[in-house]
Order: C-alpha cells, then structure tokens, then sequence
C-alpha cells in the first residue's frame, strides 16, 4: 500500500513539474520592428564633377568630412549649399530642435549632428566602372524579399537563394537563374528543377539595369535628393 502512495507521489510529482515547466516557457511573443539605427543609413558619394560614384555607410562618410577629403551636399529651398565639416556640425546646432520626420541625428559627445545624405570628394574626379554583382542582397532587393515559389514576403533571415535549374544539373550562377525563396519553398523543390517540383515560379529572373539595393533605397523618403544625381548610374553598395 505504502509503494503505491509512494508511486502514486512521484507520478504526481512529474507532472507538477511538466506543468510548470510549461508555464514557465510561456506564449511566444513577437517584439515590435525596430527602425535601423542612424549608423546603418546610406550617403551618397560624388566626385569632384557632381556625378554619382559609390554609396557608403555613414561612418566612412563622417570619416571623408572629417579629415577635409569632401564636403557635404545639402538640398535647401530647391538649391544646393556645401558645407565643411565644421560648417555642417554649426548648421546641425541650429536646426537641432527642428527636426523633420525623415532626418537621421547621431550625437557626439558634446555635441549633435545631421547625418547628411550626399557629400562630394574634393580631389577625386574619375568615374568607376558602372557595374553590380550578383550577391544574395542584390537578389532580395530584386525580388522584393517575396519567395519566387509560394509569394509569400519574408524577412531577409528567413530567405534563401535558390538556382531554377540546380547546380548539380549545370545550373549556372547567374541573374537568369537566380530567386529568392523561402526556406520552406526551397526544401520543398531540393535538387529538382521547379517542372519536376511542380511549382511555378511567381516572375521570370532577371538581370536588372540598375543596382536593385540602390533602387530599394530611393524608394526611402530620406534618399529622395538622390534622384538628382542618379539618373543612369548604376552604383556599388557598401
């Protein structure tokens, strides 16, 4: 009798901790979006004739200002002003408490600064080769971050890159058969080509005329003063 109450106990016990184990764990929770931070924005670079030739991050950007190798290119009242480093940081103190939706700040030990969208080398007038590569942001930003396969629109960390014909059957790496797909999609088809997957693609691949991130972003309210400089060109995206 007494090893029945006792089995009767550890059988009880088991599930009390079953229980709270799962209480423990709890709901899954979505966290809201976060904007990126202003660190991660782009600026547009320009030679020394104005004319479009890279695309950098902002701290690459600061660091041209900074040791006097550019200056910035600001839009004001449908004209363009240049300003130096220190002239921008002075203008920044006094648009401070005026800020527009769109600007990007980040503050400096003692004190705050625009992040400007354009700046323009001082010496360096030659213009690069204008050419993209193929890579795995290029195609997302192609293809909308929407899997090929299913249409479904998905997060960058949840897409993969899928050749239309495999590889293993002399598939080449190229725009033309290159898609983003979702993990799920991409499982599903494996080696196969999408006729023996029986799936459909969404679009047909292709090789776009202009840098796909670099289109991305102008579709961004706070890179509208690109479109100035960038008809035609199809820039590097650092």
């Amino acid at each position: 009798m007494q090893g029945l109450q006792s089995a009767k106990k550890r059988r009880s016990a088991r599930r009390s901790r079953k229980t709270n184990g799962a209480v423990r764990r709890g709901p899954v929770t979505t966290e809201p979006v976060q904007p990126p931070p202003p660190l991660r924005a782009s600026v547009l670079v320009l030679n020394r004739l104005y004319l479009a030739i890279h695309v950098v991050t902002v701290r690459r950007a600061f660091g041209l200002l900074f040791r006097e190798l550019a200056e910035v290119v600001h839009l004001e009242e449908g004209a363009f002003a240049n300003y130096s480093f220190q002239s921008w940081r002075e203008i920044s103190e006094l648009r401070a408490d005026e800020k527009r939706p769109h600007d990007d700040w980040i503050r400096a030990v003692n004190f705050e600064i625009q992040i400007p969208r354009v700046i323009r080398l001082l010496i360096y007038d030659r213009v690069p080769k204008q050419r993209f590569h193929l890579n795995r942001r290029g195609v997302l930003a192609r293809d909308g971050h929407c899997c090929q396969y299913c249409g479904g629109r998905f997060p960058a960390h949840q897409l993969s890159l899928d050749h239309v014909i495999p590889r293993s059957l002399g598939g080449p790496t190229t725009w033309e058969n290159v898609v983003c797909a979702c993990m799920k999609c991409n499982t599903k088809k494996g080696g196969r080509t999408p006729k023996e997957a029986r799936m459909t693609l969404v679009g047909r691949p292709y090789k776009p005329k202009r840098n796909p991130i670099l289109l991305q972003k102008l579709d961004n309210p706070k890179y509208q003063s690109w479109r100035t400089w960038l008809d035609g060109a199809a820039l590097p995206v650092m």
